[in-house]
Formats: structure tokens, sequence, C-alpha cells
């Protein structure tokens, strides 16, 4: 039983199809890669998954239930989905804290003291409890990153999407937020990746999807799609001749 399934997903934006008939599956507890060029639609699609973007045809199920856009269905499966973005997103003017908090108030309508307390246990999570009161510009871009997975993690998803989550950070705090998802991973969160990280894509995810041009066109283990890329786009975009 998946956890979410996608079935012949289309989304076009105007005149330009950038999903082309999506179908994935995603089981419990299972890390999957997405990777592929810019403009292969991969972002659109993680975006979807969440209802941050409606579909134009096929089917997303997430635990079971269809994914209908309207606000009460949408909701729901946000509260579900948990989704980190490239831009940390954080409310400047709210600490670390404080950010955790609020979504936590304003959308579950969780009372303040139980918020601070599910947001110091994300926080400490993260390795961040000892910067609970510290406002974001106090922090380093890994840290803010950070508090957006906790912030997250606050919601209590059942699956977490991740939208190239690192490329905004500079190369030597990639691995502090990389570290982080990988420990997700190792206690069984289910996690949908939009990532550049070869090397983590190999070491830590499940499965590997390779989007070119709207299309899932290649999927599997990642040992194998990095071994045996079997299509010339994928052998071009790993650079392996």
């Amino acid at each position: 039983m998946s956890l979410i399934a996608i079935t012949e997903v289309k989304k076009r934006f105007g005149d330009n199809e950038v999903l082309k008939g999506i179908s994935i599956d995603v089981a419990r507890g299972e890390v999957v890669a997405i990777i592929g060029k810019s403009g292969s639609g991969k972002s659109t699609l993680l975006r979807c998954i969440n209802g941050l973007e409606t579909i134009d045809q096929g089917s997303i199920v997430v635990a079971g239930a269809q994914f209908l856009p309207d606000e009460v269905h949408l909701k729901a499966l946000r509260l579900k989905v948990g989704m980190i973005f490239q831009q940390f997103n954080l409310f400047p003017h709210l600490t670390a804290g404080g950010n955790v908090m609020l979504s936590q108030m304003v959308v579950k309508k969780t009372p303040k003291e139980d918020a601070e307390a599910v947001a110091r246990k994300m926080l400490d999570r993260v390795g961040l409890a000892h910067k609970f009161d510290a406002l974001p510009d106090e922090l380093s871009g890994g840290q803010q990153q950070r508090v957006a997975i906790a912030r997250a993690l606050a919601m209590q998803p059942i699956a977490l999407l991740c939208d190239e989550i690192t490329s905004a950070l500079d190369p030597e705090l990639v691995a502090e937020v990389l570290a982080v998802v990988k420990e997700l991973a190792a206690e069984g969160m289910t996690l949908v990746m939009v990532t550049h990280e070869m090397r983590f894509a190999r070491d830590v995810c499940s499965r590997v999807v390779f989007m070119h041009q709207g299309r899932v066109h290649e999927i599997g283990a990642p040992e194998d799609v990095f071994a045996n890329p079997r299509t010339p786009e994928l052998r071009q975009f790993l650079g392996v001749q």
C-alpha cells in the first residue's frame, strides 16, 4: 500500500505542459530522490503533491485519501504532508522558537504552552535547542534551514517534501542540513526530495527518480540508476560516457 500514489499526473502553465503524465508510488518510510535538469518539472511535482499547485489530469492519493482541490481537502493534505523549501521562509521578526510555534497555533489551534513544548522538542531534534530565542538573522543559513525543518516536523506530518533544501546554502553548511535529513530517514520518515546532491541520493535514498522534460525517464534503486544509466539523457545528466 503506497503512502503517496501519483497516477498519470499532468500539469500545464498556459501552453507549457510541465508534467506530461507522471506516475510514482512512494511507500511508507521510503526516501525518494528526484533528480534532473532545471525545468524538468521536479519542483512543480512536489508542489502538486502538497496542493500548492492544482493538477490538470490524473490523481494524487495521500494515505488513502484522494486529493481534491478544495480548501478543506487542501488544509487536511498540508497537515499530512510537510514541505521544506530552498529559501527558508522564516518570519524575520519571530525567534526560532516562535517560527516553529506559529503554524501549530494558527493551523492546528495548538495552545501556546503545548506549541512551545513541541517547538523545543523539534529544535532539539535538529540540534538547535540552544537557539530557541535567536532571531533568524542571528543564525547561519544552515541553522535557518534546520529551523524550517523543525517547523515542518512540528506539524507531525506523515511525509516530508524537500525542494532543493541545500541549494541556497554555502557548501560547508550543506552537510549539517543533510545530516538532519539522514537522521529523519533513519527514523523511518517518508521523504521525497528534489536534490542536486548525488552522493546523498546514492547513500541515503531508497529510490531515485530521474525526470526529463516533464516525464519520469528512469526510476530505480540508486545503485542501478547511477551505475547503469539506460538512457542518453541520464548519462549526459550524470556526466558519464
